[in-house]
């Protein structure tokens, strides 16, 4: 049995390219814990840590890094074709 990917998305309410990310994630049947860095500094930190970035949304797929809606990259972490 495959064990399930810990998928965490650090987002805000108003990013659209996160609600494509999220929307993704639904559409594959996918669980996810969203992190809104909006509203949480600690958070928000642990993001830029992780990726070096300030931008959302960021990805971290089992301590692989995609910053961004990158379809291309999700499916080829998840596994999906």
């Amino acid at each position: 049995m495959k064990k399930q990917k810990t998928i965490l998305i650090y987002s805000t309410p108003y990013c659209p390219w996160c609600r494509r990310a999220k929307e993704f994630l639904k559409e594959h049947k996918i669980k996810f814990k969203n992190i809104d860095v909006s509203s949480n500094e600690k958070y928000a930190r642990e993001m830029i840590q992780k990726s070096g970035q300030m931008g959302v949304p960021v990805i971290d797929i089992n301590g692989e890094i995609i910053i961004g809606f990158d379809e291309e990259r999700l499916k080829k972490a998840l596994n999906i074709y």
